[in-house]
């Protein structure tokens, strides 16, 4: 048997999102997640304890980039040229919150991935109380297959893949580090931007969170649930633009060897406890 395959050992740092109406975007992620915004050349810049997001002007359900941080400018030169041995094509960095060192992708979709490093802003408050960290983000696909073999080619690892009753694949999750996933995809006529999700401490803290956003009368459109692919509690809003926005906890913590998980698709699958959105 070969040896298990490596994560990258990076984790999704910010991403870059489009918005037909960047202002109200921003006002919405200030007041629904304590956001600190601040203006930036093209849109705003916001940012909690763990977790930031740039939202700029274009087309809403689209990013112009999501931003995956090594710990280590070594770690980021290493995986720079592990896939320089691929031939693959490297472009320059688009993350204003990364510096030359870092760089970029684009996946078959057009969605800009990139690589590189940054010192987490060192930002108090509540989330003290209510942590958010931002863990993952999913998109919807048409070319799911294609997907996932760009990721995989990056090195990203499959750890569960969600199949119809004739083997097809309807969606996966993908790690880069040792939690369940970093990236999901998930097959669908539509292509864009699926949710975004932050990982608190625990169970009482989803709680929490479902708790402040129903006092500003954000309503839940999803959950509470439990995942079965990663095995987490979670739930889900909707932003202005009709991103989905997902809190949860306790996600899986995968070992390098576990191996890939294969489930039904079927609305238990992707909620254990009740209904689902099924993507297709």
């Amino acid at each position: 048997m070969s040896p298990p395959r490596p994560e990258p050992g990076a984790t999704l740092d910010h991403l870059c999102v489009h918005s037909a109406d960047p202002d109200r975007l921003a006002q919405f992620y200030e007041a629904a997640y304590a956001l600190a915004k601040k203006p930036v050349p093209g849109g705003w810049l916001c940012e909690g304890p763990g977790r930031t997001l740039l939202i700029t002007s274009g087309p809403p359900n689209t990013v112009a980039c999501v931003a995956y941080r090594f710990a280590t400018r070594d770690a980021l030169a290493a995986f720079h040229d592990a896939l320089r041995s691929k031939d693959l094509q490297l472009d320059k960095n688009v993350s204003p919150l990364f510096d030359d060192a870092g760089f970029a992708l684009t996946d078959p979709d057009g969605n800009v991935v990139a690589f590189g490093v940054r010192q987490s802003p060192a930002i108090a408050g509540e989330e003290e109380r209510l942590p958010a960290r931002l863990q993952h983000c999913a998109f919807r696909t048409s070319k799911l297959d294609a997907m996932v073999g760009f990721y995989s080619a990056l090195g990203f690892v499959v750890s569960d893949r969600v199949e119809d009753d004739a083997g097809a694949l309807r969606a996966c999750f993908l790690r880069t580090d040792h939690e369940h996933h970093a990236l999901a995809l998930f097959g669908s006529p539509e292509t864009r931007l699926d949710h975004i999700a932050c990982e608190t401490r625990d169970s009482g803290a989803v709680i929490g969170w479902a708790d402040r956003l129903s006092a500003q009368r954000i309503p839940i459109h999803w959950g509470v649930g439990r995942h079965g692919p990663g095995n987490d509690i979670f739930f889900m809003v909707k932003d202005p633009d009709d991103n989905l926005l997902e809190i949860s906890a306790e996600l899986e913590i995968c070992a390098p060897e576990r191996p890939t998980s294969r489930w039904r698709h079927e609305p238990r699958t992707l909620n254990l406890w009740g209904t689902a959105i099924m993507r297709s």
